[in-house]
């Protein structure tokens, strides 16, 4: 994860909440490992309250942020762990992969310090059924230029499971889908600066003013009647688990 999170980063704590059903899933693939290590952990969120944590995040404003103080801290990045082989019963990785600089060597780095279970919750780059993308198509283009292909995680790990999350409608955790039922929470600069495709796409306001044209006219809502009548969607999220 690049260290601009000290930038990005003011306030993620707040606007960034772990999302308890996707923490369901998340911890059900830790399994039984007592001792887990949280790579790219930005304010530690998504860590388990009931077993030893080991946190490693490069930003110093993450690090200050965090409001689970149990978790050992180490400032460090993934693709260079400072632990020795099998030092944890698993290890997670919770929507970071994409600011890694070497992502096969951070996720060798994983399996080399982790006995069991390696949990990597992300997002497939094939995906195209997020409707905020007919809008800001720079979306799909960074996704394709940092998110993995799927394929990737097998030969960076071996054999692994990859799951769907679906996106709860009122989703806790404010990542980009997050708000696909809420299309006016797009409007609010607060909520985008704690996303990070907002800050590497720049200036968004054409294709904000497209949405919001389109809310008023009633045109977005006939357009995505279909998907508004789930209480969670499938947008290309994924969890892969590498046993």
């Amino acid at each position: 994860m690049s260290a601009s999170y000290d930038e990005i980063g003011v306030n993620y704590s707040d606007l960034r909440q772990p999302d308890p059903r996707i923490e369901t899933m998340v911890w059900r693939a830790l399994g039984t490992a007592e001792t887990v290590l949280n790579v790219g952990a930005g304010a530690g969120s998504d860590e388990p309250e009931d077993r030893i944590v080991t946190a490693v995040e490069p930003s110093a404003e993450m690090n200050r942020q965090r409001r689970r103080p149990a978790a050992e801290v180490v400032q460090g990045v993934a693709e260079d762990l400072p632990f020795e082989d099998n030092a944890f019963d698993a290890s997670m990785a919770i929507l970071t992969i994409h600011h890694w600089t070497d992502q096969s060597q951070g996720l060798r780095e994983m399996r080399r310090v982790t006995r069991g279970p390696v949990v990597i919750f992300t997002f497939d780059p094939s995906a195209r059924g997020f409707w905020l993308g007919d809008y800001i198509p720079e979306i799909y283009t960074i996704d394709d230029t940092q998110m993995p292909a799927m394929a990737r995680y097998e030969e960076w790990l071996g054999p692994v499971k990859i799951a769907p999350v679906p996106i709860p409608h009122d989703c806790r955790d404010g990542f980009l889908c997050a708000y696909w039922r809420r299309p006016r929470a797009y409007f609010d600069p607060r909520l985008r600066k704690a996303i990070s495709s907002f800050w590497k796409i720049g200036d968004v306001s054409a294709g904000l003013n497209r949405l919001a044209s389109d809310l008023d006219s009633g045109v977005w809502a006939k357009k995505y009647a279909a998907i508004l009548e789930y209480d969670a969607y499938d947008f290309g999220y994924r969890l892969v688990t590498s046993a």
